[in-house]
């Protein structure tokens, strides 16, 4: 078996806001495997800043994988618990490399485009008019859960924009998600968690910054508004650990990032203790590329679960690859009679 990788950086349409900052380029990384004729493809999703991975030596580690592709997929996946990312890369190009097209790694009815999956619409943190604008746009699309990001701009701009929805839409019409990305100070959020309820909103996102474990656990227990862990589950690489900070902080919620919590495997084992505690989930992308956000959604599907899912990125770069991936309506579909276009 013979494995490389290749560098690709994503290009955003237009800058995309967090309240870590701005995005205008996402670097992705891809792990080539070929074998008597066939061909794996992985991609390496890192999100600088904010991946456990991001740290010295990543492009190291990859090589390292070439080097020792022979270990196998189960072997190589223990070695690298602390780079998630290349975790997922790896389960990613050993399944493309085994199946009979290199993107159909989950068949279901989903890639056989007989079914589709139900998905939030994103909303990026900008100026109001921006949000607005992209507000309107999402309703006039269709969907019927939208994600807005908060917590860069004033807060009280952004509770008149929630009111902006609630006026046109009740919660039974739309659905309505925030992230916060831990913009909360602890000893403001219960207040803003408080005025935030009172727009029926579903849930928020990471409140406060991942790493106070005691003060999500009191958020959690008193909050009026469903709270969703994310970030707090990234760098919580063992069995044994995910289960402490579930049981710890019992949220109402938790998100999987397949590619910031160890692929397939790692959200595997997410799942399994979520079920056992009654926490509800969903799984959402990480600003992968088509190639990424085609394996996750595959993976998804055949979860069966009913909730949106946060799978909507595949438009925002102006040089992604072409994938049979499409959005209608709010839903997402595999167009199986459309090609991909896979070019580094």
């Amino acid at each position: 078996m013979q494995a490389g990788y290749h560098k690709y950086i994503l290009n955003f349409k237009r800058p995309s806001g967090t309240s870590r900052g701005v995005l205008t380029q996402k670097e992705t990384w891809f792990l080539i495997l070929k074998q008597n004729g066939n061909t794996g493809i992985g991609e390496c999703g890192i999100l600088r800043s904010l991946s456990y991975d991001d740290r010295p030596g990543y492009e190291e580690k990859l090589k390292w994988v070439c080097e020792n592709i022979g270990m196998g997929k189960e072997k190589l996946w223990e070695e690298l618990r602390e780079f998630p990312s290349i975790q997922f890369g790896v389960e990613m190009a050993f399944r493309s490399l085994g199946a009979q097209d290199p993107f159909l790694l989950f068949p279901s009815e989903f890639t056989s485009g007989n079914a589709s999956m139900a998905i939030n619409g994103l909303v990026w943190m900008g100026e109001e008019q921006f949000m607005k604008e992209q507000i309107v746009q999402k309703i006039e699309e269709g969907f019927r859960c939208i994600k807005l990001k908060i917590g860069a701009i004033d807060f009280e701009t952004e509770i008149k924009l929630l009111g902006f929805i609630r006026r046109e839409f009740t919660s039974e019409e739309m659905e309505v998600r925030v992230d916060a990305n831990g913009a909360f100070k602890p000893s403001e959020a219960l207040e803003k968690l408080k005025r935030l309820s009172e727009l029926e909103l579903h849930s928020i996102e990471q409140p406060i910054k991942q790493g106070q474990p005691e003060e999500m656990a009191v958020l959690c227990e008193k909050t009026p508004l469903p709270i969703a862990l994310d970030e707090e589950l990234i760098g919580v690489t063992t069995f044994s650990e995910k289960k402490a900070l579930l049981e710890k902080i019992q949220p109402q919620y938790v998100i999987f990032k397949p590619s910031l919590i160890g692929g397939i495997k790692g959200t595997n084992e997410w799942i399994e203790l979520s079920g056992d505690l009654n926490i509800g989930w969903w799984i959402t992308s990480a600003l992968e590329s088509n190639v990424g956000l085609n394996a996750i959604a595959q993976y998804t599907y055949r979860l069966n679960n009913p909730m949106p899912q946060g799978l909507g990125t595949g438009a925002l770069y102006t040089n992604n690859f072409e994938a049979p991936l499409e959005v209608e309506h709010g839903k997402l579909w595999y167009r199986p009679n459309k090609s991909w276009n896979f070019n580094l």
